[in-house]
């Protein structure tokens, strides 16, 4: 008597309340499955956009706002560079990049502008619109996490080995500021009387940097007599710590200065995010009430239906373990074809509904056939207990005489 070949006939025998089982999971795990995977690729878009707007946290003196510091406009106040020491000391989690700077005002070529000493590695971490031109790094900083290794641009390692390797006789230009001086790489350049020389010019970042000149933050510091001094520094955090407790250690670890944070970048992802989430809970929980009272239906039907065939199966000699496996195998049969319909048709439903939704391209992730056929299965044999518990339990003596 072979299991499996029982069930295959039973299931092909009746299969009006199969198909209507299968349909109710298969579209409860397919809006699951689009749903988390739009949500999954709208989370790493949102944390590469905030990546790609530089720094969300700045440390400054305690004087200084926001305003103050997009103007350069400082005062004299600063910062102990040492303060970078002890952020990394602090033991904080979700500090990515710190990128200190000291600014000053500078007549570059004759014409006043604002420099600024950065370090020149930390800088160029803290600002991924300047890798955007080549994708420099296969490993972007910040929440977001890669999708892939980028394709290899010349150019842009050309750039990342300039200005990794600035000599401290080398400026960096800001777009605007090289067109506006006509200076191009290589080009000299004078900074208050000081000869330099252009080591590159960045590309177009649509911020206040494309109007700036950078310099190593030791000549800037030497220039205005603020050794070991700075005026800011930006910091990547990751933006899960940030809505913690990220910027209250900052404080706690340096009373001294101000932790500003992009608040409503932070928290416009993070209710995009729970919103998401929601969703997909309330979606998880419809499936386990429809799909449930679908598939429970279903078995009820199938024992009352097959109550003759099992009081025969006992009779000849079976035992209610044998029928236990034939309702159990069937529950398990019936979540493995739901939960790979539903993954299949959430994944077409997620890469189609994605660009017009989202804006967003959306590709399968296998993770989710995993979740999907485990939920799936899951709900099929805590739909069947009851059922098969009846199936089991029905005298074969009383069935066999009902008419």
């Amino acid at each position: 008597m072979n299991v499996f070949k029982i069930v295959f006939k039973e299931l092909t025998q009746r299969k009006n309340q199969l198909v209507t089982s299968l349909i109710a999971v298969v579209m409860g795990i397919a809006v699951i499955v689009a749903i988390r995977s739009i949500t999954y690729y709208s989370e790493r878009a949102i944390a590469l956009e905030m990546d790609a707007l530089g720094a969300n946290v700045l440390i400054l003196p305690k004087g200084v706002t926001v305003d103050d510091y997009y103007r350069a406009d400082l005062s004299n106040e600063t910062i102990p560079e040492t303060y970078i020491d002890d952020v990394l000391n602090s033991g904080l989690k979700g500090v990515d990049n710190l990128s200190p700077k000291l600014s000053m005002s500078a007549l570059v070529n004759g014409r006043k502008t604002i420099v600024t000493g950065i370090r020149p590695r930390e800088e160029f971490l803290a600002k991924p619109v300047w890798e955007m031109a080549g994708n420099i790094f296969e490993t972007p900083v910040g929440c977001a996490a890669p999708a892939g290794a980028p394709p290899k641009n010349p150019d842009a390692v050309d750039r990342r080995t300039t200005i990794e390797v600035l000599p401290v006789d080398g400026v960096l230009l800001g777009s605007d500021i090289s067109a506006i001086l006509g200076l191009e790489p290589g080009a000299s350049v004078s900074v208050n009387d000081e000869p330099f020389q252009v080591a590159d010019v960045l590309p177009p970042s649509g911020t206040v940097d494309d109007g700036r000149v950078f310099a190593h933050l030791s000549v800037v510091q030497r220039m205005t007599g603020q050794s070991g001094r700075i005026n800011a520094i930006e910091m990547m955090g990751c933006c899960e710590e940030i809505s913690k407790d990220l910027i209250a250690g900052l404080n706690r670890a340096l009373p001294d200065a101000k932790v500003v944070t992009i608040k409503q970048i932070v928290s416009t992802q993070q209710r995009t995010n729970r919103m998401m989430h929601r969703f997909s809970l309330v979606f998880l929980i419809i499936i386990l009430a429809v799909g449930g009272v679908s598939i429970a239906n279903y078995m009820f039907a199938n024992v009352y239906e097959r109550r003759r065939e099992i009081g025969i199966l006992v009779a000849l000699g079976a035992s209610r373990g044998l029928v236990q496996k034939i309702f159990i195998l069937k529950a398990v049969l019936l979540g493995l074809v739901g939960g790979i319909g539903g993954y299949v048709a959430g994944s077409v439903l997620a890469v189609v509904l994605g660009p017009s939704m989202a804006a967003i391209n959306v590709h399968p992730r296998f993770v989710w056939l995993l979740y999907s056929v485990a939920i799936s299965v899951l709900l099929s044999l805590a739909a069947s207990i009851i059922p098969v518990y009846r199936a089991v339990r029905l005298d074969p003596f009383v069935t066999l005489q009902e008419v």
